[in-house]
């Protein structure tokens, strides 16, 4: 496989090898495109859900929907599947469509740029590696970068200290008093696994988030035999899960009122899971159910209610050696703490530097909030497309039928490619289009009034779709020429 900066370049280059990654390789082989590499900055597949082995890791969309409707699995465990499973998933996906021969381990991407001349991607790795590809296809993600919270002292602390993302399973959290910082979606999977096991847990909350009943149980034997038997069954499940799933888009992108509807089961579920009347008022957030992300568990409010689990909602003043001392002045020692406060989830790309015409800096280009042509091209940097990019993040769906929409545009590019040197978008498409997507945000449900892991330091939400996943399909159905500048 050439992997250096001289010879033949390429035809395709994919940047990571999670579902994006995988899949859009798999296309490329289907559609006969056989010249392409894929590189990998960790040793094994699956992105995000080889990185997030955490107790209690599962999805939190339904099984048959979160996965690709070309490769269905009918023996999923549960309803909601485990990171194990998924984990499988993608191992099985990489095999049955033979991938592995053409991923390059343990190669993380520093920096890539383009060559105006020839036309082509210049590649190159922190391990001094260089590749050359016509087209270059990011496949990143969103939740690849842990974030680490800025608190006075956490970098004194001499106890054992990770990140959820970065799971330390060798460190025995029995009998240990451990302190996890943050209430988000991986948070509330892993703190009940571990309160059992701990001899004190304290749980410190920024705010409180919306908790609703997760409609999990495992597979019947029966219900699996007839999957199996009958393929089409899965199919109907999953159009179903689709449809009721998408319905909820009128809440979160046209009528963000209706979300009081969904207030209830919210109210119902916490009553149900927590008994002590002030507890429960502190789990009550300040904020509209919607606009940061809801969350699913059956045992996250149980668990607060251990006897040796404590919630502590005051704020962090800053961290010893040994403590994590509260705003109010009080100590609380601890041997472990645990961070469980999400991914950087808009710094798209980053950390690495990509140039495009004239030496163009991407991370500059983006420094006051990412934006792409439908998530997927930017203007100023030819043959590039993005995978899961700018707001194609979903509050309602499955991020899988994005991904799916977006296949067969990036593989209009490539095979435009064989005319010409490069496709560059055209400013003003990229312009109206974003100008336009800006607009509608502003009437969703993420703009009432709180600040979230979807919006940049400076309020812009650079990360959700502002619509209904079947008309960002419907629009990404073909790639257009007519918005590029064809140079040939």
């Amino acid at each position: 496989m050439q992997n250096s900066s001289h010879g033949v370049p390429l035809r395709v280059l994919i940047i990571g090898a999670g579902f994006g990654g995988l899949g859009m390789a798999i296309q490329l082989r289907k559609a006969g495109i056989e010249d392409f590499l894929i590189l990998e900055k960790g040793d094994e597949i699956g992105g995000t859900w080889r990185d997030n082995g955490y107790p209690g890791a599962a999805c939190d969309v339904p099984s048959h929907l979160y996965s690709f409707s070309f490769e269905p699995k009918a023996d999923w465990s549960r309803k909601f599947a485990p990171q194990a499973e998924i984990l499988a998933y993608l191992r099985h996906c990489a095999a049955k469509y033979g991938l592995r021969r053409q991923i390059r381990f343990g190669c993380e991407v520093e920096g890539a740029v383009f060559d105006e001349a020839s036309g082509t991607w210049e590649v190159h790795s922190r391990a001094g590696e260089r590749f050359r590809a016509r087209a270059l296809v990011s496949a990143c993600g969103q939740l690849n970068r842990p974030a680490w919270p800025t608190i006075p002292g956490l970098e004194t602390f001499r106890g054992e200290l990770f990140h959820s993302a970065r799971w330390n399973h060798r460190y025995d959290l029995a009998g240990k008093r451990v302190a996890v910082i943050g209430t988000g979606a991986s948070a509330i999977q892993f703190v009940p696994q571990i309160a059992p096991q701990v001899a004190r847990l304290t749980v410190f909350q920024r705010s409180a988030p919306y908790v609703i009943r997760k409609p999990d149980r495992a597979y019947r034997s029966w219900e699996l035999a007839l999957m199996r038997r009958l393929p089409v069954l899965q199919k109907v499940d999953r159009l179903l899960t689709y449809i009721h799933h998408e319905s909820r888009a009128l809440a979160f992108t046209v009528f963000p009122s209706l979300m009081s509807l969904m207030r209830g089961r919210f109210e119902r579920h916490l009553r149900r899971g927590i008994a002590d009347p002030e507890l429960r008022r502190r789990l009550v957030p300040d904020y509209p159910l919607g606009c940061k992300r809801i969350l699913i568990s059956n045992d996250f409010y149980p668990a607060l209610e251990r006897p040796n689990v404590a919630l502590e909602d005051g704020g962090i003043r800053e961290v010893t050696t040994d403590a994590v001392i509260t705003r109010d002045g009080r100590r609380i020692e601890v041997d472990a703490i645990i961070l469980g406060t999400g991914f950087t989830a808009t710094d798209f790309l980053a950390p690495m530097t990509i140039r495009g015409l004239a030496g163009r800096d991407l991370n500059e280009a983006w420094r006051e909030g990412a934006e792409a042509y439908l998530g997927i091209s930017v203007t100023g940097f030819p043959n590039l497309f993005v995978l899961y990019g700018p707001n194609t993040n979903l509050g309602h769906n499955s991020i899988i039928y994005m991904l799916e929409s977006q296949f067969p545009y990036v593989l209009d590019g490539i095979r435009a490619l064989q005319g010409v040197r490069y496709l560059d978008l055209k400013p003003e498409v990229q312009r109206r289009f974003n100008q336009r997507l800006q607009r509608e945000v502003r009437h969703t449900v993420w703009e009432q009034g709180c600040t979230s892991w979807y919006k940049t330091a400076d309020g812009r939400n650079t990360t959700n779709w502002p619509g209904f996943t079947f008309t960002y399909r419907q629009l990404t159905r073909r790639l257009e020429l007519d918005r590029y500048e064809c140079t040939r």
